[in-house]
């Protein structure tokens, strides 16, 4: 029978130049060489349905408090996509780090999915804490509790189906509550890891990114996703990495991940 998924598109909205002593929780010996992030979300297309968004980016406010340069306004890249943001129906977070649930408002008729353990989190009181609490924005986090009292909020506690061909898979440890995507498509199974890993580098290396509320939880998520996508980099889409726009085919700032990448994803990157 063949996948509901027909599509997912990885959107490129924001970047940020850096270094790579910035990408890794320990040395690397090239941390003086360039190692950029890219911000995406992902529209997964599926036959006869609206399509189901994986996060929500972020806007000019926050890019200019980060000091993070917006590509193309998220809306913009939706409407590029083809994809009219009013008629979406469903957006999964990943997590609710400020770069991928910063713009909520995009979607106002959206049901927003997130894990149980995440929520808990972003309003407990590890918060308190100045560190943990950095890459989280408060409007944001506020922003999906009035959605909760809305009834616009559906919880997931773990490992769950979401809907035919997609299911959601924890990955805590980068946050409490990180969840993968996992879609089935035609040429198999597509992870989209969002930050469980930030690049394929933080796979390669067996070094994660250095944000995380538990190094070692974090790393057996990279080890999960490595694990789910086959041990195969060419289906695992990691959350900030440029070579998702050079590896697989692109246009306008829009990778199609469910078609196999048209160059080698480079081991060690």
């Amino acid at each position: 029978m063949p996948a509901s998924v027909t599509r997912i598109d990885a959107i490129r909205y924001a970047r940020h130049d850096r270094s790579a002593a910035g990408n890794f929780s320990a040395p690397v010996d090239d941390h003086d060489l360039p190692m950029p992030l890219d911000y995406y979300i992902w529209a997964i297309h599926r036959d006869g349905q609206p399509p189901v968004i994986v996060d929500t980016g972020f806007g000019e406010a926050a890019a200019l408090a980060r000091g993070r340069i917006i590509t193309r306004p998220v809306l913009e890249g939706l409407r590029d996509a083809g994809i009219d943001h009013l008629l979406v129906q469903d957006v999964i977070l990943t997590h609710l780090h400020y770069d991928h649930a910063g713009s909520l408002g995009t979607f106002p008729n959206a049901r927003f999915h997130i894990q149980d353990a995440e929520l808990t989190f972003a309003t407990g009181r590890q918060i308190c804490d100045h560190g943990v609490r950095a890459p989280f924005d408060g409007e944001p986090v506020a922003e999906i509790v009035r959605k909760l009292y809305a009834g616009h909020v559906v919880f997931h506690d773990g490992d769950e189906d979401f809907a035919p061909d997609i299911q959601l898979r924890l990955a805590s440890g980068h946050t409490a509550g990180l969840q993968m995507v996992c879609c089935e498509t035609a040429r198999g199974l597509v992870v989209l890891a969002s930050d469980a890993a930030h690049l394929y580098a933080n796979l390669t290396r067996r070094l994660p990114f250095p944000i995380f509320v538990d190094e070692g939880e974090y790393r057996q998520s990279q080890q999960r996703a490595l694990e789910l996508a086959g041990n195969s980099l060419a289906h695992l889409i990691p959350g900030h990495d440029p070579l998702v726009l050079a590896c697989f085919p692109a246009e306008n700032d829009i990778a199609r991940v469910d078609l196999p990448p048209h160059t080698p994803i480079p081991e060690g990157s």
